[in-house]
């Protein structure tokens, strides 16, 4: 059975789902919405510059709507509701990298329940962190264990490798003040994701956690110029950062994500650094056995070569599109990792079936 797929937005997580769709076999693409009218028009193939693959893009929301699909890949910069519950009482299935990862405790999900219910459609959040690393592979190494105390997610990336300065530089807030940086926004935006990430392990692993959480924003500033590709970063200005959230009980952390961002490793103080395993993400249950797994693979081997394509990117791509097969059968409402089966990748086309 094929799924008809439309990709919502073409940056760089768009660009890599794409041509998971069109490699996949059970999955066709058949639209794809773009922010910018320049694109609108063209031929998919023709905007990632690959062959034409005989989907034109649109600009139009009312197209996508009235399109017959099965799923649509939702990956703006940042989530729009209306947007979500526009498509999901249209009638299609929404997988998005950009938030619902379990939603239950810090959303009202009325009326997100309700475009379901209206378009017999479901809802999955998902991506790598969070998604993947934060959710789905603590939980699975934490079957090998018991009488579990803490869970520690950690990613390591250097922040060099990522190709959008204009996100770094006027989100993220790198090469500002630190005075500037801390009223970066991505602190609140992704702490809406990380909170939900919490909540999902702390259910199922049966965690009494305190009504509230902490969160932690901790900077490193140059100490002489960094060259770096959103310019020069001056001395004094901020040149790596780490956030970190906990879920507490009687206000000790017994679940914990961070994401540490570094300008590479020199002339940082404090000085930080990524250590003899380098960017990686590395998950530690402690209980008996205390369980550690250390994951590579999403990080890219440079910082040219993460420009040109960045394995994370890339991953939380990925990790969105192999999971349409099984949110499409899965029933209406908002789904998690807990409420879907084994979700795998695909053979390569050469080796398919």
């Amino acid at each position: 059975m094929s799924y008809k797929v439309i990709q919502w937005a073409t940056g760089g997580v768009g660009r890599a789902a794409i041509e998971a769709v069109l490699d996949h076999p059970d999955l066709e693409l058949v639209g794809c919405w773009v922010h910018s009218e320049a694109k609108s028009g063209k031929d998919v193939g023709e905007i990632l510059g690959i062959d034409r693959v005989g989907v034109t893009a649109t600009n139009d929301m009312h197209d996508i709507l009235a399109m017959e699909a099965d799923c649509v890949v939702y990956t703006p910069l940042f989530p729009t509701e209306q947007e979500v519950l526009d498509l999901l009482a249209s009638g299609k299935n929404v997988v998005t990298s950009v938030g619902w990862v379990y939603p239950f405790k810090t959303m009202d999900l009325t009326a997100i329940n309700e475009a379901c219910q209206q378009g017999n459609s479901a809802l999955h959040g998902t991506g790598i962190h969070p998604g993947g690393m934060t959710e789905r592979f603590p939980l699975t190494l934490s079957a090998l264990s018991r009488a579990i105390t803490h869970v520690q997610i950690d990613e390591y990336s250097d922040i060099r490798t990522y190709g959008a300065p204009n996100v770094v530089r006027d989100m993220m807030l790198f090469g500002h003040t630190p005075e500037d940086a801390r009223k970066s926004p991505m602190v609140q935006f992704m702490s809406h994701g990380f909170m939900q990430s919490i909540d999902m392990v702390a259910d199922e692993l049966g965690f009494n956690l305190d009504p509230k959480k902490r969160t932690i924003h901790d900077l490193s500033v140059a100490t002489a110029p960094i060259d770096s590709p959103i310019g020069i970063i001056p001395a004094g200005h901020v040149a790596a950062q780490k956030f970190t959230w906990q879920g507490l009980v009687n206000d000790e952390p017994v679940i914990t994500a961070t994401v540490s961002w570094l300008m590479g490793e020199e002339n940082l103080e404090p000085g930080w650094a990524f250590g003899p395993e380098g960017p990686r993400y590395e998950i530690a249950v402690s209980g008996d056995p205390d369980m550690q797994m250390i994951i590579h693979g999403c990080h890219p081997h440079s910082v040219e070569a993460g420009l040109e394509r960045n394995e994370g990117i890339v991953v939380t791509a990925l990790h969105c599109v192999s999971a349409i097969p099984y949110l499409c059968e899965a029933g209406p409402g908002v789904k998690t990792y807990l409420d879907l089966p084994l979700i795998s990748g695909r053979a390569a086309p050469e080796f398919q079936k």
